[in-house]
């Protein structure tokens, strides 16, 4: 991977949850790994009290837990920490701004970096218009030295349509479009990537990509948790807000795109926006036959939670694309918390021969199948159907697998690692763009209202560790049950 050049990363909300879990330890993990700059410097703002050095101890102690059961070198982490500098200011008080203005100047004398600004707005959502603003009024958002701005903004962008629209418009009036990075650390998983060349690389895959030879495609994502201590905020989301409208339309939209006409990034999104433009919008009553919704029992008793709250812990949708492509063949977008197992795969659904000849040979409309794994094993596993040796013409279906240990023995790179190098490279290829966030919120609003308007009436209720029965009320096809002999790649 190419090394991006010297630049300052200021992270807004460095004291957080976020920062503390995930930034930090990436951004340690990408120095580890030969990736960040020859010279950087990681600026922490936010209101809690540190300075330098009890912002480098705090930062290093929660490397640690972070990274714990990884190779941790103490000398690499000391090195790393030394690059690491912290303000504390009121983020809302525009005239903070000047001070930290002058902590870049400090930090560039101090490393020799150039006038390169990566900010990331690890923040609450309500901070996206005052920050960028207040940065503006700074002059910090704009470089006087023919360097760099650029802004990560974290999900999520908006509640609904206009929210979304509100916060791109104050953004757009501060930097330009190829400078803010919507980051979605779902199209950061290699496996994601991966979909664009088992597509466009491989003839085999390619020509069957379509409604004449695909059934029904399937993208699930489900976690064993549930809200934990984010209930506040999960009970004014829901899973359609919080994985569907972003994670998984985007997802979707990787597996439906087109071939770009040139592989650059905005080409690549150029495809995505026609995919969620192309989304076959939701009436009242496409909503009641096509999407689910369901509440995990015991929800309503979380912390934060209202006590008669109708919000969604699981969320299933039927789908179409209308173009030439897919037309007719339906996506189901599946995603819920308190699940039985924590997983996330694309799963693509072959068309069934138009005889059946032999016994054990697959029932219902679909046999073949193509599974790509993004959580926990990153992984693609193709399923057919075999002869079982002996007499006679028995069918048995079967799994080829593939992992990537068997590509590279080296560790892949945890989403927001690679996220992160390509903010620090400008390569906005796997970062949302602003039309089509509002595709997706386009799609998406409709359903949200129409339950808003239902209430409680027609949720779901199910047991924690289970999956909700419901999902199957959206099949057409009677899909078999099997348990696949595993073929291990290379034999």
């Amino acid at each position: 991977m190419e090394r991006p050049s010297n630049q300052i990363l200021a992270i807004f909300g460095a004291s957080g949850d976020l920062a503390k879990r995930k930034l930090m330890p990436s951004l340690f993990g990408l120095f580890s790994r030969g990736f960040m700059p020859e010279k950087f410097a990681v600026v922490g703002v936010s209101r809690t009290k540190f300075d330098d050095e009890s912002f480098r101890k705090y930062a290093g102690e929660n490397i640690k837990t972070f990274l714990k059961g990884k190779e941790l070198n103490a000398e690499m982490l000391e090195s790393f920490l030394s690059r690491v500098f912290y303000l504390c200011i009121d983020t809302c008080n525009e005239n903070s701004y000047l001070q930290l203005r002058g902590k870049f100047i400090d930090v560039r004398e101090k490393t020799g970096v150039a006038d390169n600004i990566l900010f990331d707005l690890a923040t609450p959502p309500d901070m996206y218009s005052i920050i960028p603003r207040a940065l503006k009024n700074a002059g910090l958002n704009k470089s006087q030295e023919g360097g760099f701005r650029r802004i990560i903004v974290e999900k999520p962008f908006g509640s609904d349509l206009e929210s979304s629209q509100n916060i791109n418009s104050e953004l757009l009036k501060i930097f330009e479009e190829n400078e803010i990075l919507r980051i979605d650390h779902y199209l950061g998983k290699e496996t994601v990537q991966n979909i664009l060349v088992l597509r466009f690389a491989n003839g085999i895959f390619e020509s069957l990509w379509n409604r004449n030879f695909i059934d029904s495609v399937e993208i699930r994502a489900s976690e064993t948790l549930g809200v934990e201590n984010r209930g506040g905020y999960y009970d004014g989301a829901g899973a359609l807000r919080d994985m569907v409208q972003n994670h998984l339309l985007q997802l979707m939209a990787f597996v439906a795109m087109e071939a770009p006409a040139t592989f650059d990034s905005e080409s690549i999104r150029d495809e995505i926006a026609k995919v969620l433009r192309s989304l076959k919008p939701f009436s009242d009553s496409d909503i009641r036959k096509n999407a689910i919704r369901a509440q995990y029992s015991g929800y309503a008793q979380e912390k934060g939670v209202a006590k008669n709250s109708s919000t969604e812990t699981y969320a299933a949708l039927k789908l179409f694309i209308e173009n030439w492509r897919w037309g007719g063949v339906p996506f189901y977008i599946i995603t819920g918390k308190e699940m039985p197992e924590k997983t996330s795969e694309i799963l693509i659904r072959f068309k069934a021969p138009p005889q059946k000849l032999f016994k054990g040979q697959c029932c219902g409309s679909s046999c073949n199948s193509l599974a790509i794994r993004i959580y926990p094993d990153e992984s693609i596993s193709l399923m057919f159907g075999l002869k079982v040796p002996g007499a006679g013409f028995e069918v048995r279906q079967v799994d080829m697998d593939f992992d990537y240990k068997s590509i590279s023995p080296t560790r892949l790179p945890d989403a927001y690692e690679r996220l992160l190098l390509d903010a620090m490279l400008g390569d906005n290829t796997l970062f949302a763009r602003n039309d089509s966030q509002s595709y997706s919120w386009k799609f998406v609003e409709p359903i949200l209202n129409y339950w808003r308007r239902e209430g409680r009436k027609n949720l779901h209720i199910y047991e924690k560790g289970t999956l909700p029965p419901v999902f199957e009320e959206l099949r057409e096809s009677n899909l078999c049950k099997i348990n696949p002999v595993h073929i291990e790649s290379g034999k």
